[in-house]
Protein backbone atom coordinates (compact mmCIF):
# COMPACT_ATOMS: atom_id res chain seq x y z
CA UNK A 1 0.00 0.00 0.00
CA UNK A 2 1.57 3.65 -0.45
CA UNK A 3 1.08 5.56 2.34
CA UNK A 4 -0.12 8.85 1.50
CA UNK A 5 1.50 11.82 2.53
CA UNK A 6 0.48 15.82 2.91
CA UNK A 7 2.52 18.38 1.39
CA UNK A 8 2.78 21.44 3.72
CA UNK A 9 4.63 24.27 2.38
CA UNK A 10 4.44 27.43 5.57
CA UNK A 11 7.19 29.04 4.03
CA UNK A 12 5.84 30.27 0.57
CA UNK A 13 2.41 31.14 -0.43
CA UNK A 14 1.66 31.73 -3.76
CA UNK A 15 -1.17 33.70 -3.23
CA UNK A 16 0.44 36.33 -1.42
CA UNK A 17 2.56 38.99 -3.40
CA UNK A 18 5.59 40.10 -1.18
CA UNK A 19 7.25 41.85 -3.94
CA UNK A 20 5.35 44.61 -4.62
CA UNK A 21 6.54 48.26 -5.38
CA UNK A 22 4.94 52.20 -4.70
CA UNK A 23 3.15 51.34 -7.87
CA UNK A 24 -0.45 52.79 -8.31
CA UNK A 25 -2.95 51.02 -10.94
CA UNK A 26 -5.67 53.40 -12.33
CA UNK A 27 -8.01 50.92 -13.68
CA UNK A 28 -11.05 53.31 -15.72
CA UNK A 29 -12.04 53.59 -19.64
CA UNK A 30 -12.57 57.35 -18.50
CA UNK A 31 -9.24 59.23 -20.06
CA UNK A 32 -10.88 62.05 -18.90
CA UNK A 33 -11.26 60.33 -14.99
CA UNK A 34 -7.85 58.38 -15.95
CA UNK A 35 -6.08 62.32 -16.32
CA UNK A 36 -7.44 63.78 -13.15
CA UNK A 37 -6.49 60.89 -11.22
CA UNK A 38 -2.86 60.45 -12.74
CA UNK A 39 -2.09 64.51 -12.24
CA UNK A 40 -3.62 64.49 -9.26
CA UNK A 41 -1.13 61.52 -7.78
CA UNK A 42 1.63 62.72 -9.80
CA UNK A 43 1.44 66.06 -8.71
CA UNK A 44 1.55 65.71 -5.01
CA UNK A 45 5.11 65.60 -3.34
CA UNK A 46 4.53 62.99 -0.26
CA UNK A 47 3.81 60.67 -4.02
CA UNK A 48 6.75 61.50 -6.19
CA UNK A 49 8.37 58.50 -5.99
CA UNK A 50 5.17 56.38 -6.82
CA UNK A 51 4.60 54.70 -10.40
CA UNK A 52 1.73 55.38 -11.82
CA UNK A 53 0.36 52.93 -14.49
CA UNK A 54 -2.63 53.64 -16.67
CA UNK A 55 -3.70 50.43 -19.07
CA UNK A 56 -5.18 52.31 -22.26
CA UNK A 57 -5.73 52.41 -25.52
CA UNK A 58 -7.64 54.18 -28.30
CA UNK A 59 -10.80 52.86 -28.19
CA UNK A 60 -12.97 51.66 -25.46
CA UNK A 61 -12.59 47.81 -26.64
CA UNK A 62 -8.58 48.16 -26.89
CA UNK A 63 -8.39 49.32 -23.52
CA UNK A 64 -9.91 46.36 -21.71
CA UNK A 65 -7.81 44.20 -23.67
CA UNK A 66 -4.59 46.08 -22.08
CA UNK A 67 -6.40 45.43 -18.85
CA UNK A 68 -6.94 42.21 -19.49
CA UNK A 69 -3.10 41.58 -20.17
CA UNK A 70 -1.47 43.55 -17.43
CA UNK A 71 -4.32 42.12 -15.33
CA UNK A 72 -1.07 39.92 -13.62
CA UNK A 73 1.14 42.28 -13.60
CA UNK A 74 -1.12 44.59 -10.65
CA UNK A 75 0.42 41.95 -8.32
CA UNK A 76 3.45 44.26 -8.10
CA UNK A 77 0.79 47.00 -7.03
CA UNK A 78 0.35 48.53 -3.26
CA UNK A 79 -2.66 50.70 -4.43
CA UNK A 80 -5.66 49.65 -7.02
CA UNK A 81 -7.81 52.54 -8.25
CA UNK A 82 -11.01 51.01 -9.84
CA UNK A 83 -13.74 52.89 -11.57
CA UNK A 84 -17.22 51.44 -10.44
CA UNK A 85 -19.60 53.33 -12.12
CA UNK A 86 -22.73 51.55 -13.49
CA UNK A 87 -22.22 52.42 -16.99
CA UNK A 88 -18.69 50.72 -17.19
CA UNK A 89 -19.13 48.11 -15.33
CA UNK A 90 -20.63 45.54 -17.74
CA UNK A 91 -17.26 46.05 -20.07
CA UNK A 92 -15.10 46.12 -16.83
CA UNK A 93 -16.41 42.85 -15.27
CA UNK A 94 -14.23 40.34 -16.09
CA UNK A 95 -11.23 41.80 -16.03
CA UNK A 96 -12.06 43.82 -12.84
CA UNK A 97 -12.78 40.20 -11.09
CA UNK A 98 -9.56 38.47 -12.75
CA UNK A 99 -7.32 41.57 -11.23
CA UNK A 100 -9.32 40.72 -8.12
CA UNK A 101 -8.53 36.77 -8.10
CA UNK A 102 -4.97 38.02 -8.55
CA UNK A 103 -4.76 40.50 -5.69
CA UNK A 104 -7.30 38.54 -3.56
CA UNK A 105 -4.83 37.40 -0.35
CA UNK A 106 -3.10 40.60 -0.25
CA UNK A 107 -6.04 43.41 0.26
CA UNK A 108 -5.75 45.53 2.78
CA UNK A 109 -2.86 43.99 3.97
CA UNK A 110 -0.03 43.98 1.25
CA UNK A 111 -1.97 46.44 -0.82
CA UNK A 112 -5.51 48.24 -1.03
CA UNK A 113 -8.34 49.21 -3.74
CA UNK A 114 -9.96 52.36 -3.81
CA UNK A 115 -13.42 52.82 -5.56
CA UNK A 116 -14.70 55.61 -7.72
CA UNK A 117 -18.06 55.63 -8.66
CA UNK A 118 -21.73 56.84 -9.04
CA UNK A 119 -23.61 55.86 -5.51
CA UNK A 120 -26.80 54.28 -5.84
CA UNK A 121 -28.73 55.69 -9.09
CA UNK A 122 -31.89 56.91 -6.92
CA UNK A 123 -29.61 58.67 -4.18
CA UNK A 124 -31.49 61.93 -4.56
CA UNK A 125 -34.92 60.16 -4.51
CA UNK A 126 -34.97 57.57 -2.00
CA UNK A 127 -36.00 59.69 0.94
CA UNK A 128 -33.30 57.95 3.28
CA UNK A 129 -30.80 60.33 2.29
CA UNK A 130 -27.02 58.80 2.77
CA UNK A 131 -27.71 55.31 4.83
CA UNK A 132 -28.77 54.25 1.30
CA UNK A 133 -25.11 53.87 0.52
CA UNK A 134 -25.01 51.16 3.29
CA UNK A 135 -26.19 48.38 1.05
CA UNK A 136 -24.51 49.87 -2.01
CA UNK A 137 -21.05 49.77 -0.45
CA UNK A 138 -21.68 46.20 0.91
CA UNK A 139 -22.62 44.87 -2.30
CA UNK A 140 -18.89 46.36 -3.55
CA UNK A 141 -17.06 45.14 -0.44
CA UNK A 142 -18.20 41.82 -1.68
CA UNK A 143 -16.53 42.14 -5.31
CA UNK A 144 -13.64 44.57 -4.31
CA UNK A 145 -12.78 44.17 -0.68
CA UNK A 146 -12.16 48.26 -0.72
CA UNK A 147 -10.41 50.46 1.67
CA UNK A 148 -12.59 53.65 0.79
CA UNK A 149 -15.42 54.49 -1.46
CA UNK A 150 -15.44 57.74 -3.22
CA UNK A 151 -18.61 59.31 -4.67
CA UNK A 152 -18.30 61.49 -7.18
CA UNK A 153 -20.53 63.67 -8.38
CA UNK A 154 -19.09 64.36 -11.82
CA UNK A 155 -20.27 60.74 -12.66
CA UNK A 156 -23.89 60.51 -11.10
CA UNK A 157 -26.87 60.84 -13.43
CA UNK A 158 -29.96 60.75 -12.58
CA UNK A 159 -32.96 57.98 -13.95
CA UNK A 160 -34.52 60.98 -15.83
CA UNK A 161 -30.76 61.79 -17.77
CA UNK A 162 -30.37 58.21 -19.10
CA UNK A 163 -29.76 58.39 -23.21
CA UNK A 164 -31.46 56.16 -25.00
CA UNK A 165 -28.91 54.82 -28.33
CA UNK A 166 -29.14 52.47 -30.79
CA UNK A 167 -28.37 48.79 -30.80
CA UNK A 168 -25.23 49.45 -32.80
CA UNK A 169 -24.34 52.71 -31.73
CA UNK A 170 -20.61 52.68 -30.21
CA UNK A 171 -20.18 52.72 -26.21
CA UNK A 172 -19.10 55.87 -24.60
CA UNK A 173 -19.05 57.60 -21.26
CA UNK A 174 -20.59 60.59 -21.30
CA UNK A 175 -18.72 64.00 -20.65
CA UNK A 176 -21.89 65.86 -20.19
CA UNK A 177 -22.37 68.03 -17.12
CA UNK A 178 -25.40 66.09 -14.40
CA UNK A 179 -28.05 68.27 -14.77
CA UNK A 180 -28.49 69.49 -11.36
CA UNK A 181 -24.80 70.77 -10.96
CA UNK A 182 -25.10 72.66 -14.40
CA UNK A 183 -26.48 75.90 -13.23
CA UNK A 184 -23.22 75.63 -10.47
CA UNK A 185 -20.68 75.13 -13.04
CA UNK A 186 -21.91 75.81 -16.88
CA UNK A 187 -20.81 79.37 -17.96
CA UNK A 188 -21.07 78.56 -21.39
CA UNK A 189 -22.60 75.39 -23.77
CA UNK A 190 -19.43 73.65 -24.14
CA UNK A 191 -18.87 73.12 -20.20
CA UNK A 192 -17.56 69.70 -19.99
CA UNK A 193 -16.48 67.19 -17.50
CA UNK A 194 -13.35 67.23 -18.42
CA UNK A 195 -13.31 70.94 -18.57
CA UNK A 196 -14.10 71.13 -15.03
CA UNK A 197 -11.93 68.16 -13.50
CA UNK A 198 -9.10 70.20 -15.07
CA UNK A 199 -10.02 73.61 -14.08
CA UNK A 200 -10.47 72.20 -10.16
CA UNK A 201 -7.03 70.55 -10.86
CA UNK A 202 -5.05 73.31 -11.25
CA UNK A 203 -1.99 71.20 -11.48
CA UNK A 204 -0.39 74.39 -13.18
CA UNK A 205 -0.73 76.51 -10.87
CA UNK A 206 0.52 77.87 -7.20
CA UNK A 207 -0.01 75.68 -4.69
CA UNK A 208 -2.58 78.37 -2.87
CA UNK A 209 -4.34 78.52 -6.06
CA UNK A 210 -4.81 74.52 -6.01
CA UNK A 211 -5.49 75.12 -2.10
CA UNK A 212 -8.39 77.45 -3.06
CA UNK A 213 -10.61 76.34 -5.77
CA UNK A 214 -10.34 72.61 -3.34
CA UNK A 215 -11.95 74.69 -0.81
CA UNK A 216 -14.35 76.23 -3.46
CA UNK A 217 -15.52 72.35 -4.90
CA UNK A 218 -15.97 71.24 -1.44
CA UNK A 219 -18.34 74.27 -0.88
CA UNK A 220 -20.42 73.72 -4.00
CA UNK A 221 -20.57 70.19 -3.50
CA UNK A 222 -21.80 70.50 0.19
CA UNK A 223 -24.42 73.12 -1.07
CA UNK A 224 -25.54 71.30 -3.52
CA UNK A 225 -25.68 68.40 -1.85
CA UNK A 226 -28.08 69.83 1.02
CA UNK A 227 -30.09 71.33 -1.13
CA UNK A 228 -30.87 67.86 -2.31
CA UNK A 229 -30.87 66.14 1.21
CA UNK A 230 -32.23 68.59 3.36
CA UNK A 231 -31.94 67.23 7.20
CA UNK A 232 -29.25 65.27 6.54
CA UNK A 233 -26.45 68.16 7.30
CA UNK A 234 -24.34 66.99 9.78
CA UNK A 235 -23.72 63.91 7.52
CA UNK A 236 -22.94 66.14 4.36
CA UNK A 237 -20.52 67.97 6.68
CA UNK A 238 -18.74 64.88 8.06
CA UNK A 239 -18.91 63.41 4.21
CA UNK A 240 -16.99 66.20 2.81
CA UNK A 241 -14.35 66.29 5.70
CA UNK A 242 -11.07 64.67 5.48
CA UNK A 243 -11.73 61.83 7.87
CA UNK A 244 -15.47 61.17 5.94
CA UNK A 245 -18.19 59.53 6.35
CA UNK A 246 -18.54 56.15 8.36
CA UNK A 247 -21.90 53.63 7.14
CA UNK A 248 -21.87 50.24 9.05
CA UNK A 249 -17.97 48.90 8.10
CA UNK A 250 -17.75 50.77 5.12
CA UNK A 251 -15.94 54.19 4.50
CA UNK A 252 -16.92 57.06 2.27
CA UNK A 253 -15.30 59.82 0.99
CA UNK A 254 -15.85 62.58 -2.22
CA UNK A 255 -14.10 62.52 -4.67
CA UNK A 256 -11.53 64.38 -5.46
CA UNK A 257 -11.59 65.69 -1.67
CA UNK A 258 -8.76 64.67 0.31
CA UNK A 259 -8.10 61.77 -2.78
CA UNK A 260 -4.87 62.41 -2.76
CA UNK A 261 -4.21 62.26 1.38
CA UNK A 262 -5.78 58.59 1.04
CA UNK A 263 -3.71 57.43 -1.62
CA UNK A 264 -0.90 58.27 0.68
CA UNK A 265 -1.82 56.94 3.57
CA UNK A 266 -2.21 53.65 1.79
CA UNK A 267 0.71 53.32 0.29
CA UNK A 268 3.03 54.48 3.73
CA UNK A 269 0.27 51.18 5.65
CA UNK A 270 0.73 48.65 2.80
CA UNK A 271 4.75 49.41 3.28
CA UNK A 272 4.47 49.11 6.71
CA UNK A 273 2.99 45.72 6.46
CA UNK A 274 5.24 44.69 4.26
CA UNK A 275 8.09 45.29 6.86
CA UNK A 276 6.23 44.16 9.62
CA UNK A 277 5.81 40.57 7.63
CA UNK A 278 9.78 39.97 7.73
CA UNK A 279 10.95 42.30 5.55
CA UNK A 280 8.85 41.32 2.28
CA UNK A 281 8.59 44.60 0.77
CA UNK A 282 10.06 46.09 -2.63
CA UNK A 283 13.01 43.72 -3.59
Amino acid sequence: MIERQEIIDDKHDILTHRARRNTIYILTLDPILGTDVAERIGGDSRLKGCEIVQPSAGTIRDTVDTMERAAQDTTHARVLVFDVRRAGLPKLRKVHRDIIGFNRKDFNKLCFSVLIGDGPPMLYQNGRGLDVFTIYLGAHRVDYHPAVFFYDPLLHYEPSEAKLGAIDDEFALRDDVPQRLAPYFRKGEETTVGAIRQYFRAVDKPHEVRQKRRRMLRRLYRKEINERLPGHEDQVKVWTSRKGLQLATEKMNLYPMYFEDWVYKLIRKAERNAADNGGCGSP
